[in-house]
């Protein structure tokens, strides 16, 4: 008895011992990325506003009165700070009113939640219903922190960006002005992954207390699953409202200082410019941080579910049951340590090097968290499971092959991972091939100009559609190798491995938006040409990367949607009887579902057209009744540059609330009424065709973006008649034909215009419903999830319509 006594006290300990290494090797790299974000803060908070000295400050203010070739003004400096401070002061503005409308529809949401998920076919347990709410409300609040740390931090540094491109010599511009923003963007990435851990966790520890983990598990990590629902709720307000915003605006800008007023877009003239600055930082900074927040989440909420459906895995452990937190705190670690290289070991010396660096860190990152995964899940993962109710031995014993039976569970889980950390790379680089002016395809769309800008269209189109061959054929093996192996929790695990590099994915998203602004910065205050140029090569390799980071998220946002569709199809136990193409409601629900991702993206497209037609009107109204201002006369009053901002927010306040509703609405009226099958045809419908129309209508507008800065910055080269020079008329040849001279294509001619009106069709595209169709995949799922036992209370699931449940 006594050693049978001693026996068991020592399995307690090893079981306390490893659970207390699982929550260490959790909660140990989120308050790191925390304290890392706040290092970095300080690194850039060094950057000062004012000249280095006052010798430098008297030293350009004699060469700018001798007007010499520096072409800046006394008070550019002045200028600049100013600039940097309505940019703020607008940014927060903007946050201010959509996080008024959030916190609304939170407590409004929330409440009603406590009902509806207290709800079960069981009757009603108003404990669930209570937690998941609250959890609800903690995934919100936590989504909107991040959105403003990120937003305060990128509109802080764009004005340290441009200080930097101004130093002395070059080399040391380069450097400075890439780590500024580099950094700029790496804070919001680290305090946003590693708060997003923190408090999920924590409150997984609280849920805990709450419920039997050996005999409720699935109880628990459906109340946390309301945790995802929050922060994908947020992210919808975020992505929708911020690109409905940055879009009226930029668009706004870019129509009525090129086309009505004929100035560039970033000219101090142009009372647009202040409201499309703040607007890059609303929808690629707070936007994109939602986003990727909320799959982050989701992805994380969807295998807990699924695990926790699994009597083996439940069995194993607590520090087995929250495995899929330790990619994300890995993650943390090893990008943290790779982000020395881009900044210290291997810093950007001049333009050429940029794109390098930027793509280096993705790659080293990657291989980084493939060294790392293995002993994690070789330490936490059982060697055999079973992903269900009943044991290995019992379900799987029998030779029956299943992809529910696990064998190998380290080296399957470590494929999973791999599969989605390697696939999320792959499909960021080839994103990157069809939208940057490096390669081919972007390239041949700048050379359509040569005909006008309705080729230029149909090239874009085409490169678009074509853009998503690969990344779906690659999320396909992705999907295949994972269920093949662990099932749907696979497919969960390989969404959270192509999030494991999300601090370096967001440090490199937001790291774009920051160069934007300090480029526009640098025009507005009239600094010298050299600043422009510099931080126009750092903002077009931001604009790769941007693209590169869509392409992760876009690819994320599928096997996520994938995920929690699996969660919820589990958990209704749909798959029992079998869920058949030829049923007539899970067909008609699968095309309605493929019909939403359009309906979605018209109402978005409408409202940035609707809000830039104000901006415009609004421009107009200015520069004619504000005596001297388009004409530059000296001493001529301010642009009213408020009134653009409170233009593009109110029309993005306005307009965000119907295409929310619509995604909101869907699943849960389909589940009320037709029932868990039809829920599963909208599901599948909506990610098969959301996926397709995210990557080509983003793909397509990041390539019209960068066939502009390709003809801007002089690449293309086409042949022209040659005009002689006394006579001004065409030179021919013996045989009448005109004689052809290459001729370089620059900013104002006929091919420079036909890619102008090619970037702006394609703004709204890229940045506002290519985007935004990452939220309605995941947004429906997740509230299909948590609203599951509701919707199996009515009718056992048929839904009001009593609809069967049956194969035909």
């Amino acid at each position: 008895r006594a050693r049978r006594c001693a026996l068991s006290s020592r399995l307690m300990a090893e079981d306390i011992l490893a659970d207390l290494m699982g929550s260490v090797l959790i909660v140990a790299p989120a308050v790191f990325g925390m304290i890392f974000a706040y290092w970095l803060f300080k690194k850039v908070a060094k950057i000062s506003l004012f000249r280095q000295s006052r010798e430098d400050d008297e030293a350009l203010l004699r060469r700018m009165e001798r007007a010499d070739e520096s072409g800046g003004e006394p008070d550019s400096y002045q200028k600049l700070r100013q600039i940097y401070r309505d940019i703020q002061n607008g940014a927060k503005a903007f946050l201010a009113a959509e996080y008024r409308m959030c916190i609304i529809f939170l407590a409004v949401f929330g409440f009603a939640m406590v009902f509806f998920v207290a709800k079960t076919e069981y009757g009603w347990d108003f404990k669930i219903g209570i937690l998941t709410a609250f959890s609800f409300v903690v995934g919100g609040v936590t989504s909107m922190v991040a959105g403003y740390v990120g937003m305060m931090i990128a509109v802080y540094t764009n004005a340290r960006c441009t200080m930097c491109a101004t130093l002395t010599p070059d080399a040391l511009a380069w450097r400075e002005s890439f780590n500024s923003a580099f950094r700029g963007g790496a804070v919001m990435g680290f305090a946003l992954s590693g708060l997003g851990i923190l408090v999920m966790y924590f409150l997984m520890c609280v849920y805990v207390t709450a419920f039997d983990v050996a005999s409720e598990a699935v109880k628990l990590f459906e109340c946390i699953a309301g945790f995802g629902l929050g922060g994908s709720a947020i992210a919808m307000f975020g992505r929708v409202g911020g690109g409905i915003y940055t879009k009226a605006a930029d668009v706004g800008a870019d129509l009525a200082g090129k086309v009505v007023a004929g100035i560039p877009e970033d000219d101090p003239r142009n009372p647009a410019t202040i409201a499309d600055n703040v607007g890059d930082n609303v929808g690629d900074v707070a936007g994109m941080g939602s986003d990727l927040f909320g799959s982050f989440a989701e992805a994380t909420c969807a295998a807990l579910v699924i695990a926790a459906q699994s009597h083996d895995l439940v069995s194993a452990g607590w520090d087995t049951l929250v495995f899929p937190l330790y990619i994300s705190s890995v993650g943390i670690l090893v990008c943290g340590a790779v982000s020395f290289v881009a900044t210290d070991f291997y810093p950007v010396k001049n333009e050429q090097s940029i794109e390098l660096v930027l793509k280096t860190q993705l790659a080293l990152t990657t291989i980084g968290m493939t060294v790392c995964m293995y002993p994690i899940c070789a330490m936490f993962i059982p060697e055999e499971f079973f992903l269900g109710p009943k044991t290995f031995v019992s379900a799987c014993m029998d030779g029956a092959a299943s992809s529910k039976c696990v064998t190998s569970g380290p080296l399957s889980a470590f494929c999973c991972v791999c599969a989605g950390l390697w696939g999320g790379l792959i499909i960021g680089f080839v994103t990157e091939y069809y939208t940057s002016h490096s390669y081919t395809p972007v390239r041949e769309v700048a050379r359509s100009t040569e005909t006008g800008a309705a080729t230029n269209i149909i090239y874009g189109l085409a490169l678009g559609y074509k853009s998503t061959i690969i990344p779906v054929t690659i999320l396909a093996g992705i999907v295949f190798v994972a269920f093949s192996l662990m099932d749907m929790y696979g497919v969960a695990l390989a969404a959270l491995g192509m999030l494991g590099t999300l601090s370096t994915c967001l440090a490199i998203d937001v790291y774009g938006p920051i160069c934007d602004n300090a480029g526009g910065i640098a025009e507005m205050a009239e600094l010298p040409a050299g600043v422009r140029e510099k931080t126009d090569a750092l903002d077009a390799a931001g604009n790769t990367t941007a693209a590169i980071g869509k392409g992760f998220a876009i690819g994320s946002a599928a096997l996520v949607s994938l995920a929690l569709t699996a969660a919820f199809v589990t958990r209704t136990a749909v798959l029992e009887r079998g869920v058949n193409m030829l049923n007539p409601v899970v067909f008609a629900f699968l095309l309605i579902g493929s019909m939403l991702p359009y309906w979605f993206s018209a109402m978005t497209m409408k409202s940035v057209g609707v809000a830039a037609i104000e901006m415009v009107k609004e421009v107009k109204r200015q520069f004619d009744t504000i005596p001297g201002l388009l004409e530059g006369t000296p001493g001529h009053a301010p642009p009213d540059h408020e009134r653009c901002i409170k233009i593009s927010t109110d029309a993005s306040l306005r307009e965000m609330v119907p295409p929310a509703i619509l995604v909101i609405t869907a699943p849960i009226l389909t589940g009320v009424f037709f029932g868990v099958e039809a829920v599963v045809g909208l599901l599948a419908g909506g990610l098969v065709s959301g996926v397709q129309l995210a990557i080509s209508a983003s793909n397509t507008g990041g390539a019209w973006d960068n066939a502009k800065k390709f003809v801007e910055k002089g690449g293309l080269v086409i042949d022209m008649p040659k005009i002689d020079e006394v006579t001004g008329e065409v030179v021919r040849n013996m045989d009448g034909t005109p004689v052809l001279v290459p001729t370089r294509q620059r900013k104002g001619g006929e091919c420079h215009k036909a890619a102008v009106i090619g970037d702006t069709v394609g703004d709204p595209l890229k940045d506002t419903s290519g985007p935004a169709l990452n939220i309605l995949m995941k947004l429906m799922a997740i509230i299909s999830l948590v609203f599951a036992d509701f919707f199996m209370s009515i009718n056992n699931g048929q839904g009001y319509f009593n609809v069967p449940r049956q194969a035909f």
